[in-house]
């Protein structure tokens, strides 16, 4: 095995050849699907008289247009049901494992794979979805692609693609409770800014990162895009090892202590060169929240909100939209704002560790009068393992609305949508202008369990003061 980063040891085991434009033809070892960028691609491998070159290598499953409440067929919208008809057609057709509603397995694509095993250090990834970088956190190169892209990795399992520089981001030292995963990719794309990224991969390093359950380091690797990024990894370890142990689609017998072997001499050499390091302190970081129309947009809760003057000169115009759009006042605080709708859910935090932190807030609470609150687990299984566990009850009892699973309120491209100028508390990756269903709706994005504080306080309001006593 060659020296050097992650990154360059799986790209290069992963390298067809290069191609004239200079790009590297890349083999990618899984093929994620979903409904909406999949009917084209499948539609131009068809005129082409083509088929999916190798379907075991494909998983599919549907998620963005599932409705997380009444999920009977047909769908109301006869939009989504059209899609959802082509999946299943086109599944059927080229012989492509499917999740379907009602399987036991269904959910958005970035949580059904992790958790079934399909996705393993030093594997190449794609999907049709921006997120798809969610799956670095394993120590594989996840690459989200559009549907041209999607058409290419069906008809011949490679992609063209230009090699990436990396960054290695180190967050050392121990997080302060009521700190999570998603107020530390807040922070660094916050300092780093939305476009700090392009032209890199993330390598995502230091203690605080180690120390990591397997689903922080996916909220992490979830919004490296956001900043920028093509893609996010952290070194497989231990930690990732024990994740998927057992799990459905992971190696078994002798051919896991081989598979384990083999990934752990993948991990970036201690002397491999970098192309930037960037060094953070993860006691600096507090409960962060966006304020804007940007994922870059953040603050600390305790802070208050930038002047544009105070900003670099090329943010300044972008920052005054904000302030316009979403009706705040530079130098005011964010807390006490007040919240129409807390979501709970998406492919950044809708696994059952994020479940857990929001129920021990929401426990014992009742959401605020006049606000609508609801749970959408991120696929059936984490569904089923959530009522186990209670936390249903715990949710309901609160207030909240417990849901089917599904991406719900994140894009909004089913029932779940803002209405008119709501403000959404929303843990997942994205506050764009009418992301959440509505064009003149608000977004503020952070933690689950920052959101189940809001949800219970009416307003944006410091999850600290919610913690339970330790």
């Amino acid at each position: 095995m060659s020296k050097g980063t992650l990154f360059d040891k799986v790209w290069d085991l992963h390298t067809v050849g290069t191609l004239p434009s200079g790009q590297t033809q890349l083999f990618i070892g899984l093929h994620l699907v979903h409904e909406v960028t999949s009917p084209q691609a499948f539609a131009m491998v068809r005129e082409r008289q083509l088929q999916v070159m190798y379907p075991d290598r494909t998983v599919a499953t549907v998620d963005h247009i599932v409705p997380t409440e009444s999920q009977a067929r047909p769908f109301a919208d006869p939009l989504a049901e059209a899609m959802m008809q082509a999946l299943e057609q086109n599944c059927q057709e080229h012989n492509i494992r499917f999740y379907n509603i009602g399987s036991g397995s269904q959910g958005i694509v970035h949580v059904i794979a992790p958790e079934q095993g399909l996705t393993q250090p030093g594997m190449t990834i794609a999907c049709g979805d921006s997120h798809t970088s969610t799956h670095g956190a394993f120590g594989a190169i996840a690459f989200g692609i559009g549907t041209s892209q999607v058409r290419d990795v069906l008809a011949s399992q490679t992609l063209a693609l230009g090699k990436l520089k990396v960054r290695r981001i180190e967050v050392n030292g121990v997080l302060q409770p009521g700190v999570y995963a998603k107020d530390v990719i807040l922070h660094i794309i916050r300092t780093l800014g939305v476009k700090g990224g392009v032209g890199y991969a993330y390598e995502f390093a230091g203690t605080a990162i180690e120390a990591m359950s397997m689903e922080e380091r996916m909220t992490l690797c979830n919004m490296a895009i956001e900043g920028g990024a093509r893609c996010g990894y952290v070194n497989p370890d231990q930690i990732t090892y024990d994740y998927l142990q057992g799990r459905d689609f992971a190696p078994q017998g002798e051919a896991w202590e081989e598979a384990v072997a083999w990934w752990h001499t993948l991990r970036s050499d201690a002397d491999a060169d970098y192309d930037d390091v960037v060094v953070m302190n993860a006691a600096d970081i507090a409960p962060t929240i966006t304020w804007g129309i940007t994922p870059g947009q953040g603050i600390a809760i305790g802070e208050t909100l930038p002047t544009p003057d105070s900003l670099p000169a090329e943010d300044q115009v972008l920052a005054q939209e904000a302030f316009a759009y979403m009706d705040l006042t530079p130098g005011q605080s964010l807390k006490g704002t007040a919240v129409d709708v807390c979501f709970i859910g998406s492919c950044t935090n809708g696994r059952i560790s994020d479940l857990r932190e929001a129920a021990k807030i929401a426990q014992g609470h009742r959401v605020a009068a006049g606000v609508k609150a609801f749970v959408v687990p991120g696929s059936e299984r984490v569904k089923q393992q959530a009522e186990a566990e209670g936390l249903d009850k715990i949710f309901t009892a609160a207030g909240f609305e417990w849901r089917e699973a599904g991406c719900s309120m994140c894009l909004a491209m089913n029932p779940d949508k803002l209405q008119g100028r709501q403000i959404s508390a929303s843990s997942s990756n994205r506050n764009f202008k009418g992301r959440q269903g509505s064009a003149s709706g608000r977004t503020l994005l952070m933690s689950p369990a920052m959101v189940a504080a809001a949800a219970v306080a009416g307003q944006v309001t410091d999850v600290r003061e919610y913690l339970p006593l330790r």
